[in-house]
């Protein structure tokens, strides 16, 4: 139990040792020992001095030669059981224990050693000096606790009965609200946070980091491939062939891209709309605490408010989308043209043309050519030729050509003698010739086209008139794309702040006005919770305590002089006998705080007072009435 007391560092402890026994055995300063180990708080009473064995004294006991202490120790001579069962006073033992020291030699030069009255005048001492070296920290912390106290119960405020009060308030709120929101939203409230972006910052992100890069990494080609540019060619020609790219194809394609960017747009004001309600939400969070039921009304109004003022912010966004759809404006400053984009075309169709042979080519010189001997000459004179390949002359001259038709026909239009006489090389080299005519009946039967299928597409084939069509259709394509895009761009979050943003800005006080500043809502919206009355209750006790603490301490300092000036301590000056130092008011006796420091200041003829907290070493061989 007394460890549980003298282990705080703010506790002086009085190691009491007898004085007939074994100072190094002491269990008070074995105790004291383990909870001041430097021994700066530790003072040691020497008891017991009368009775010791005749020859032997307690003077290096008192001198600290056996164990010291910084703050040394007192001899003090109490009364016995005898003298307490006589009604000894306490005067009377102060006396007797007076004349003790002054008639034993052994004492003799110790006397701020020795005795009761030096005993209180130590305590006294390091008391004082403590109250002078914590005072100005103390005052401090009960300020500071003061100012914080007296916040917090301006932000409870007092509460209000009267309906001009509870008006009056209720406007005050919203007033402070919609000023918070502005400020919010630019940047201008007092509370900027430096980990994470907030209030109109983000609105700042979303539009340019997020929806403006969204924009400008889509390909207005990534899904319209040539198949279905070409597609869209041949539709729009008809059943003629065109001379020039037809506009109807790139007015399609670009009106099909530009309705691509009505969704991100309309998720941009989507994302600002739940911005808008978080800044809503951290408004006067701490303020409106106290009345729950103003702030659910409250976050119902602004929820409605910033619904209706996203409706004809997204009814703008799809009239802006719609308009860059209705006219296409192809003579824009910044569109290619035509000219200039046909210049581009051919130039890519010819590079592309120019990279498809250098890649035949190469892989034509990696195949090995073979010659191959073609058939004999009517003159006998053999001759080399590519196989598959025969001379213009031979396949001019009738009887020569491979192909069934030319046969036919000549075996119609020749008579049975001129076929007699054949040359023999005609038969051994065209053997199929010499075959009996077919039946002109079965060669002139009906020709059968196929049907055409359901689904028709042009050939895989691709000219390279088609080709340049399709290189100019990307170009107009993504040259007007990236201009509408730009118009998105700039348009976009424009109308959102404008529909949206500003709007809220302007127009949110006058609409929780009208929908909140109600006589028969006032009572209800302003009334606050049964936690909160008691929490305002106890900041009220406490404020109230930390002014008696602050007005208490501020008295402290002209007491502490007091004591310095009154020139020590007497005998007679207190009931009991004990020395009560002059000025100092009894309640100080018990103080305590923080602080582990206990040393007295030296003389000084100045007697100055210090109240600087600055603390200086006990001399335990310093005489005299005062410090």
């Amino acid at each position: 139990m007394i460890m549980s007391y003298i282990k705080h560092k703010t506790c002086i402890i009085l190691a009491v040792s007898p004085a007939n026994a074994d100072l190094a055995n002491s269990d008070a300063l074995q105790m004291a020992r383990v909870a001041d180990p430097d021994g700066s708080r530790t003072i040691g009473v020497i008891t017991k001095l009368d009775i010791m064995d005749r020859g032997t004294d307690a003077r290096n006991f008192l001198l600290g030669n056996v164990i010291p202490l910084k703050l040394g120790y007192v001899g003090v001579v109490n009364r016995s059981q005898q003298d307490i069962n006589s009604d000894l006073s306490i005067k009377d033992a102060l006396a007797r224990e007076e004349k003790f020291f002054r008639t034993q030699p052994a004492y003799h030069g110790l006397a701020q050693y020795c005795g009761i009255p030096q005993l209180a005048k130590k305590l006294n001492q390091i008391l004082v000096q403590h109250i002078k070296t914590v005072l100005p920290g103390l005052k401090s912390r009960i300020s500071s606790q003061l100012t914080a106290v007296a916040k917090e119960l301006a932000v409870y405020g007092d509460p209000v009965d009267s309906k001009a009060g509870q008006g009056a308030k209720l406007l005050n709120i919203l007033a402070k609200y919609c000023e918070a929101f502005s400020s919010m939203v630019e940047g201008k409230n007092e509370d900027i946070s430096t980990t994470e972006l907030s209030g109109g910052a983000r609105i700042h992100y979303i539009f340019q980091s997020i929806f403006v890069k969204s924009l400008e990494e889509v390909d207005p080609c990534e899904d319209v491939t040539d198949v279905d540019i070409r597609m869209a060619i041949q539709n729009a020609t008809g059943p003629r062939s065109a001379l020039f790219v037809p506009e109807v194809p790139f007015e399609v394609l670009v009106r099909r891209q530009i309705s691509r960017l009505l969704d991100p747009s309309l998720q941009c004001a989507q994302f600002i709309y739940d911005e808008l309600v978080k800044m809503s939400h951290r408004c006067l969070a701490t303020e409106l605490q106290q009345f729950p039921i103003l702030r659910r009304s409250m976050d119902e109004v602004i929820g409605k408010f910033l619904r209706d003022g996203l409706k004809p912010a997204e009814s703008m966004i799809s009239h802006i989308i719609e308009m860059e759809e209705d006219y296409i404006n192809t003579s824009h400053p910044s569109f290619i043209g035509g000219s200039k984009a046909v210049e581009e075309a051919q130039q890519q169709v010819r590079s592309a043309k120019t990279s498809a042979v250098v890649v035949r080519k190469v892989s034509e010189k990696t195949q090995k050519s073979r010659p191959i001997l073609g058939r004999s000459g009517v003159n006998g004179v053999v001759t080399d030729h590519i196989q598959g390949v025969r001379p213009a002359a031979e396949a001019e001259r009738p009887g020569s050509s491979g192909s069934g038709s030319t046969s036919f026909w000549n075996q119609i239009f020749t008579s049975n003698e001129d076929r007699t006489h054949a040359p023999a090389r005609d038969n051994t080299a065209n053997k199929s010739y010499a075959m009996p005519a077919p039946n002109l009946d079965h060669s002139f039967s009906t020709i059968q086209l196929r049907e055409p299928p359901v689904v028709l597409k042009p050939s895989e084939h691709q000219s390279e008139q088609e080709a340049l069509e399709i290189a100019i259709t990307k170009l107009l394509l993504k040259s007007y794309y990236n201009i509408v895009r730009k118009n998105v761009e700039d348009f976009i979050p424009k109308a959102i702040m404008h529909f949206l943003v500003n709007h809220t800005k302007r127009a949110l006080h006058n609409y929780l006005i009208t929908k909140l500043y109600r006589d028969d809502l006032l009572e209800d919206l302003l009334k606050e919770p049964d936690e909160l009355t008691i929490k305002r209750k106890q900041i009220r006790e406490n404020l109230k305590v930390l002014q008696q603490a602050y007005k208490t301490l501020d008295e402290i300092p002209l007491d502490a002089e007091a004591v310095e000036r009154g020139g020590g301590y007497s005998l007679d000056s207190d009931a009991i006998g004990l020395p009560r130092a002059h000025g100092l008011s009894s309640s100080l006796h018990g103080f305590n705080d923080g602080s582990s420091s206990y040393s007295t200041p030296k003389q000084s003829r100045s007697r100055r007072p210090n109240h600087s907290g600055e603390q200086l070493p006990f001399n335990p061989a310093t005489s005299g009435n005062g410090f």
